[in-house]
Parts: structure tokens; sequence; C-alpha cells
């Protein structure tokens, strides 16, 4: 007699509602911040209570369904489908960016994003995300969220808070070399709104004022901001007179007061150093050796440029390294090495292109041309200017980037014996 022997799989369930319900919220923030409606997030593939159920956490969305959503947010499905686990306050990231912790900063203000629908509070978010980016270089990435808060600001009538997104917004342009639209949005600020109720912000706005101005070869101008800023500076914080004096140090340097731009530019560094602002302090050290270099000293602007490179490449800040190996080429050009120039030019081309650091494109460009120029293949040099050239006229940059793109191409036009073409060319520079 056989015995037969039932055995029951048993089903495991697991409760999926915490997830479903951190997605859903995920789902309605970025749905308010996109300004849509449900019905037309539900568009016509889904409907108005399959989103209801969604955001609610009554249902959990397939990967079709993020991938038809997630577009139509502004967002994609991993940002969606984020760890729940994972949440952040607003105080950790406010302490992560007051501590210098850009990327932890930025990964926070990501993360509120997703769950924040108050549209005030959404603002302050956007506005603190921007100022992360900002300052970490990806400008491009910042300008979104820079707009996005000044709107919610202005339409809020919350005017201080707007102004401080215009001023984060101006400082992505000027990254991105568009000089022109930072000093417009910074000019507004000053010529719209009574700044004397807070100095520091006032002291702020000039010393952008002053880099921008000088980006754009108004370097009376540039002075005059700086100066303007300079009675107030002393209150600062470490870190913003930092900037303040590194923007000093450049424009003295621009008007050719290369002693004053070294007292400053040293005294930067030094207050960077205080700060623990490491990225800032290894900017400041580029742009002092190029000042050091002007005054034939390659010996101290070779260790400024050596002490700069090992602080960004610890910080894997590719941005700024760009800056650094442009640099390290213009004195490899100076020392006689331009195989070295060349090497060097077309890292800091690459480093650009992968970043979105315009000026360094185009400082790489132009010296790479120099350097081709040095090595008697003056075909290839008058190429690269003429690429330079045309990115010019598409670009937004400042006239003092015109200028030395079309003033290094009619310079290696003349130098081999095309001196109609120089003259043309070095008209158009004037245009």
């Amino acid at each position: 007699m056989s015995t037969t022997v039932t055995r029951t799989r048993r089903r495991v369930v697991v409760d999926q509602r915490a997830l479903a319900q951190a997605i859903g919220t995920r789902i309605r923030a970025a749905r308010l911040r996109a300004g849509l409606t449900q019905q037309e997030l539900a568009g016509d593939r889904y409907t108005k209570a399959y989103i209801s159920a969604l955001e609610l956490g009554h249902a959990k969305p397939s990967m079709a369904a993020l991938d038809y959503l997630a577009p139509r947010l502004g967002t994609t499905a991993d940002r969606i489908l984020a760890n729940p686990a994972v949440t952040w306050s607003r105080l950790d990231a406010d302490l992560a960016l007051a501590g210098d912790d850009l990327d932890g900063a930025r990964v926070a203000y990501e993360g509120l994003l997703d769950v924040t629908t108050e549209p005030l509070q959404l603002a302050e978010v956007e506005l603190a995300l921007a100022e992360t980016l900002c300052r970490m270089g990806r400008a491009n990435e910042a300008v979104k969220p820079a707009e996005d808060a000044r709107r919610r600001f202005a339409g809020a009538g919350r005017s201080m808070e707007a102004d401080r997104a215009s001023y984060w917004l101006s400082s992505a342009h000027h990254q991105m070399d568009d000089t022109a639209e930072a000093r417009r949005l910074l000019r507004d600020i000053v010529e719209r709104t009574d700044l004397t109720n807070d100095p520091d912000f006032a002291v702020r706005v000039r010393i952008a004022l002053g880099i921008v101005e000088s980006a754009m070869g108004d370097y009376p101008r540039a002075l005059l901001y700086l100066e303007e800023a300079a009675d107030a500076s002393t209150g600062l914080d470490l870190r913003r007179r930092g900037v303040f004096l590194g923007a000093l140090a450049r424009g003295r340097a621009k008007t050719g007061d290369f002693e004053g731009a070294i007292r400053a530019g040293t005294e930067a560094i030094g207050v960077f150093r205080v700060a623990d602002a490491a990225r800032d302090q290894a900017r400041i050290e580029n742009e002092l050796a190029l000042v050091y270099m002007q005054t034939g000293d390659r010996t101290r602007a070779r260790g400024l440029l050596k002490d700069a490179r090992a602080i960004l490449a610890q910080a894997n800040d590719h941005s700024a390294l760009a800056d650094i190996a442009d640099s390290e080429a213009r004195l490899a050009l100076a020392t006689g090495e331009p195989a070295q120039a060349l090497e060097l030019a077309e890292e800091a081309r690459r480093r650009a292109a992968e970043t979105g650091n315009h000026k360094a494109q185009f400082d790489g460009l132009i010296t790479a041309g120099r350097a081709l120029e040095a090595l008697d293949r003056r075909d290839e040099a008058l190429a690269l200017y003429e690429g330079a050239a045309e990115l010019v006229e598409t670009d937004s940059g400042s006239p003092g980037r015109r200028r030395e793109v079309y003033g290094a191409w009619a310079d290696a036009l003349a130098a081999a014996g095309r001196h109609a073409d120089a003259y043309a060319v070095a008209k158009r520079a004037l245009g």
C-alpha cells in the first residue's frame, strides 16, 4: 500500500508598501515640479485614476510605465526608483554644503527635490542645489534649478531670495563663458534692489561684477567694483574673503599691476588654506602661476601648478584640471618644450570637452595652435585657429575671448606670409 504525500509550497509575501509609497511620493513631487496635472501626466496611455493610485502608493509602476512617465516628468526611471532607505533631511544637506562636502550636498539636495512638494520649500532646495552645482563647476546642471528657484521666489513676492537665485544663475552663465548674460543678471540686481539691508550679499554681488567685468575686458570698471567691495571684505567669512582676494588679484594682473596681483593672490591662497577650501586654493594657485609666468619666474609658476594639480586630482575635479593642463602647456611653451606643450594642451581640450569647461576648451585650442606653430606645423595650427573662430562666432562668450582667438589666427597668418588674410582676420577681431 503506497502513501501519497502532498507538499504545499510556502508562499513568501514581501510587503512592498513602503517602496510603493516612496515611489509614489517621488512621482507626485516630480509632477508638481513639472507643473503637470495627473491627467496631463497620464497622457494617452494611462488614466488619471492610475496616476492617482501610483502617487498614493496603492500601485507600483511597471518598468514600461516608468519609461513612459519619467521623461514627461523631466527625470529618469533610476531617480524614481532610488533607494527609499536613504533619506535626507534639510539639515543633513545644509551641513554637507557648509562643510564643503559638495558631492554629499548634491546627493542630499537632489534627494530632497524628489520628495518636496511645497513650492517655497522646493525653491529653497533648488537654490541650494544651484549653489552646490556652481561650486562643483557643474554650471550647465545649475542653470535649471537656479531659474526654477528664481521663478518660484519671484512669484511668491520673495525678492531677496529671487536675487540670490539670480546671483547663482549668473555664476553658472559666467562659468559657461556666457559673461554677457552673467553681467546682465548682476547689474539687474544692483539696479533693481536696495542692497544696503544685506551688506554681505552686496559685497558678493560686487565681487562677482568685478570678476565678470574683468572677463569682459573692462578692467577699470572691474577694479572699481572690487574696490567698492574692499572696505566690507574684512567682515566676510574666510571662504568669501578668499574669493574676493582672488578676484582682486585677477583684476590687478589684467591692469599690469603684477606685484599687487601677487600680494592679493598669495593672501587668497593662505585664506583658502586656513578655510580648508582646497579646490578654491588650487584655482588661485593656477591663476597666480600665470602671473609669475608673466614676470618670468617660471620656477614659482611650476611649483604652484604642481601643487594645484595634486589637489585637484585628489578631488577628481576634471573641469579644473583642464585649466591646470592648459597653464602647464603655456609654461612648457615658455621653456622651449613645444611637444610637451602640445600634449598638455590636448589633455586640456579633452578634459574641457568631457566637463563642459568652455573657457578651457578655447584656451586649449589657442595653446595647441601655438605649440603646433613652434613645431613648424603651421597648416595644422591655422586649421585649429579657424575652428576656434567658428566656435567663438556661435558662442556667447566675452569680447576678450573673441579678440584672443582672432588675434592668434591673424598672427599665425602673418607669420605664414599671408598678410592680406591676416589683415582681414584682424579686422574681424574688432567686429
